[in-house]
This record gives structure tokens, sequence and C-alpha cells, in this order.
């Protein structure tokens, strides 16, 4: 009968246990330090990627509300001195109220309606916060269809509520030498375009000035600085009504810029 021998653990050295405990704890040590600095890697591109929109939106709500006129030669101020046009006195009677606006003159003299369509997308641009449109005169005077001044206007206006911009719409009046059936046509267009698009309407940008021989230049057709200061009087209010829509667009994006 044979005794089998008893056979005795093999235990590792105790320096070798030492030395595999330390390289564990170094191996535990590192895999924290991945996780932190992993961890920090994702805060720090959530923050950079956050702060452009952040920024932006600070900066925004900083600079002064932009109220671009759209417009021909009574936009433009024609054969008036610097200072004394529509855009520079607006832009005065609103900061006078406390408003921090400014009003941007993009009105070239002799466009029509076709032409204000033409150049709308390069002269109106993003850092846009609120439109007046003055067109039509020019139609009138040369005496083009009525329809085909709505079309213009029709675009013009889909193009800006599109791009959710407020659009305070002035009327114009054709001359009484087209006849009554002309003039119906068209100054009944733009109260209608203004009802279809759901924006502001100041029904005749000339009211009071037009005819009045003391508040025109020498051409009875352009103001003079007296009746640019009669235009600006009476289409402030309805200018207001404009900024207040336009600061209520800036808070709104402001908000959703934060999301």
């Amino acid at each position: 009968m044979k005794t089998s021998a008893r056979r005795t653990p093999v235990r590792a050295p105790r320096s070798h246990a030492v030395a595999l405990g330390a390289q564990m704890g170094a191996l535990r040590r590192s895999i924290n330090l991945a996780v932190v600095a992993l961890a920090f890697a994702l805060l720090l591109s959530f923050t950079l990627a956050s702060f452009p929109m952040r920024h932006a939106s600070a900066e925004t709500a900083g600079r002064p509300l932009r109220i671009v006129a759209f417009g021909d030669s009574l936009t433009a101020g024609y054969g008036l001195r610097p200072g004394q046009g529509f855009t520079d006195v607006l832009q005065m009677a609103l900061k006078a109220r406390g408003r921090n606006v400014e009003v941007v003159n993009a009105g070239v003299s002799g466009d029509t309606t076709a032409a204000g369509l033409g150049r709308l997308d390069w002269a109106i641009d993003d850092t846009a916060d609120g439109v007046i449109v003055e067109l039509g005169a020019n139609d009138a005077l040369r005496g083009q269809p009525p329809e085909q001044a709505r079309a213009n206007l029709d675009a013009i206006l889909s193009r800006l509520t599109a791009r959710n911009l407020p659009v305070l719409l002035a009327g114009m009046r054709a001359p009484e030498n087209w006849g009554e059936d002309y003039r119906r046509r068209f100054d009944a267009m733009f109260a209608e375009l203004a009802a279809r698009h759901d924006v502001l309407l100041y029904p005749f940008f000339l009211d009071g000035v037009a005819l009045d021989r003391s508040l025109n230049l020498d051409d009875g057709l352009h103001p003079n600085a007296k009746g640019i200061a009669k235009i600006v009087e009476r289409i402030l209010p309805s200018v207001e009504q404009l900024v207040a829509r336009a600061e209520s667009r800036r808070s709104a994006a402001g908000v959703a810029a934060q999301r």
C-alpha cells in the first residue's frame, strides 16, 4: 500500500505579491485619472459648443434694434441735406422716446416695386430686426398696372414674413390723372396685402403732406424738411408698434438660443 505524499501549496514570494499589489493600485489610479479626464473633456466640449450661441445672444441683446426702411426716394431723402431725411429724423424721434433703435436707410431714388423686389435679398440682411416697406409711388407715376405692383409687393411681403421679420407696410395713393378705376385698384391693394400677410399698415405715407406746397420741394412730389417732420410725427405710433414686435421677436430668439 502506497502512501501519497502531501503537497504543500506553492506561495509566491512576499516581494512578488507586494509588487503585484502595487501594479494593481497603479492601474486603478490610471483608470480613475482616465475617467476624470474624459469627463472634463466632455464638459469642456459642451461648454465651448454652447458658448457661441450664448455669446451671440448676449451680443444681439446689447445692440440697438435695426429697423430697415426699404423704399424709394421718399425714404432715401431726395433733395434733402444730411440729417433731414426720413430715416434720420425717425431715428431721432425714436431715441427721444427712449427707444434704442437704429433706422437704416435702404431707399433708392426711382425704385419701383419691381426694382425693390430685385434687390430685396441683399438689401435686407440677417441683422435686420424689422422692416418698413415704402414702395409703389413710382409705379403709379408711370401708370404701371396696379396688378403688377400688387404682385411685386406680395412677393416682397412673402419673403420678409417667411424670415419672421415684423413689417410695417406704408401705403401710397395714385395720382388723379390716371382715372378713378386706376386709383381704386391701386389704392386698395395696400390694405388688402397687409391683411393677407398679417403685417402692420400705415395707410398713406404722405398723409398730411401731399399737395401741400409748404411741405414739399419745388417739384411738388418730394417732402422738404418740414414735410419729413410731419411724416415722422404721423407715422411714429405705427413705427413704435413695429419696434414692439421686433423686441418680442428678439426676446423669443434669445430664449431659444439659451435652450
